[in-house]
């Protein structure tokens, strides 16, 4: 056998390798990206001192509701939702998961967000690093794809933090156990865990707008401080508007509106219509403002 037969087939192996190798190569590049993202995002202090922030109200709660019931008083009148689960927190600590991410979810978890969001393209071009990213073969729509998935990851971490610093000051505190419904029935401690962590994943993605939102903000302005304090006013305007009457037609396209539906996951059996509006709500938002992000990115004229 002659050396051309033996290196024929190795050839068009090669051959065939090669759009493989490629492919290899771009999947490993996107998820060096994101991690290299997520770890710029994570180590920050300002991150760190937001999570502290989400972690602490779980924590100020939880002593609050403790002191204040320590004749054995009850905490408050029954509710249905929302708010209203401060007053099971003595009888189940588990509550205080609950009512952390409601007390939470208007104002500290989409400001965290809010922030994160509006500094992740504004940010690069204010510290002159936007330039030299655009360098690397990620593209724009590459590198906006990844800064939003940075956010949202973002998104289910700040409210892991507020969830799992609420079970445990709850689990300090107060007693555990089978839990009562927002509908009067009894479930086991084991399911409660289970609804919790869907209402945390629920709040979680109740913050997919924002973050498109912020994003969207983020590229329309070469200063990060511009941007998180535009995409946080936002946030306070739309929830003050969302609380006028007069506005009631309007309301239910806010993004804001249905945040609170996640109580309805306590519900047995659960009422869904409000929860998916809310998630169909978000995934309007996400797809309006990351596309206008998108539009205005792959278009802007980078300086910094």
């Amino acid at each position: 056998m002659s050396r051309a037969d033996l290196s024929a087939p190795q050839g068009r192996g090669e051959l065939r390798d090669r759009p493989q190798t490629a492919r290899t190569r771009r999947t490993t590049f996107r998820a060096t990206l994101l991690r290299n993202e997520l770890l710029t995002t994570f180590r920050r202090w300002r991150t760190l001192a937001l999570l502290a922030v989400l972690a602490a109200v779980p924590v100020l709660v939880g002593i609050a509701v403790k002191i204040e019931t320590s004749d054995a008083s009850s905490a408050g009148p029954g509710g249905g939702g929302g708010p209203a689960f401060i007053s099971q927190i003595t009888n189940n600590g588990l509550f205080l998961v609950f009512t952390a991410l409601a007390a939470t979810l208007p104002f500290f978890l989409p400001m965290a967000i809010g922030v994160v969001a509006g500094d992740a393209i504004a940010g690069e071009a204010n510290s002159g690093t936007l330039r030299y990213l655009l360098v690397a073969p990620a593209g724009r729509g590459r590198l906006l794809l990844t800064k939003y998935a940075t956010v949202v990851i973002f998104c289910l971490a700040a409210t892991l933090v507020v969830a799992v610093s609420a079970l445990t000051v709850g689990a300090l505190l107060f007693p555990l156990g089978d839990l009562t419904t927002i509908s009067g029935t009894q479930i086991s401690f084991a399911e409660g865990l289970g609804r919790a962590l869907l209402i945390a994943l629920a709040v979680a993605a109740s913050l997919i707008g924002v973050a498109a939102l912020g994003l969207f903000v983020s590229t329309m302005t070469g200063s990060g401080i511009a941007a998180m304090a535009t995409t946080v006013g936002l946030l306070i305007t739309v929830q003050i508007l969302d609380q006028i009457p007069q506005l009631h037609a309007l309301q239910p396209y806010f993004f804001s509106h249905y945040w609170l539906s996640f109580a309805d996951l306590m519900r047995e059996p659960v009422y869904w219509d409000d929860l998916t509006r809310n998630l169909g709500l978000q995934a309007l938002y996400a797809a309006v403002f990351g596309s206008a992000a998108w539009a205005r990115f792959t278009a802007k004229d980078i300086t910094a």
